[in-house]
């Protein structure tokens, strides 16, 4: 499955939660595929999808689904540990896993070599999923059910939509996505 696929799966899927998205690529076909003020998509910071959904997770009680890269969360496993000691029940890590950096030119990560499911097993979570690559459609309602943390690992193709760049400036979305979530608070 191609990973822009895998992204039109899960958010037709979704209702109320927030999304953090990876930078690049993944991003740009979040948006391609449903724009919403619940997506914060990361233009920078490479690596830290993963500690900004934590934040979030932590900061309020909407459920939080961050889709991340397999080389993002590789550059700092170390969010892996710290989401599982702090335990967010309303969030759901998915690893989006094309086994390359594929927003800086598609070199290989080490994913082909490292089970990052079984890393996060190894870390202390309980619930986890796995989707293969060939798998044509994505059930993502159960895992939505799980209580939190949740560590979702999804193989996908390697390569990226061709989709144009996102037509927000970084402070708009970043401003779009306080309103949603400072307006959610107070419902």
């Amino acid at each position: 499955m191609e990973r822009i696929k895998a992204l039109e799966q899960i958010t037709s899927q979704l209702e109320d939660e927030l999304v953090i998205c990876n930078i690049g690529f993944p991003s740009r076909e979040l948006y391609q595929v449903k724009d919403s003020p619940q997506h914060f998509y990361m233009l920078g910071s490479m690596g830290m999808a993963s500690s900004i959904g934590l934040g979030l997770a932590m900061a309020q009680e909407r459920r939080v689904v961050v889709f991340d890269g397999d080389g993002s969360l590789l550059m700092n496993l170390g969010s892996l540990v710290t989401i599982y000691n702090q335990s967010p029940s309303n969030l759901v890590l998915v690893v989006l896993d094309n086994e390359c950096y594929g927003s800086t030119g598609n070199q290989c990560t080490y994913s082909s070599t490292t089970n990052l499911k079984k890393v996060a097993e190894g870390v202390g979570f309980k619930n986890t999923a796995f989707y293969e690559e060939s798998l044509e459609e994505i059930d993502f309602l159960p895992v939505l059910e799980m209580e939190g943390p949740v560590f979702v690992h999804i193989k996908v193709k390697a390569g990226n939509a061709s989709v144009p760049v996102i037509p927000l400036e970084p402070e708009e979305i970043k401003e779009r996505f306080m309103k949603e979530v400072a307006g959610n608070q107070s419902r």
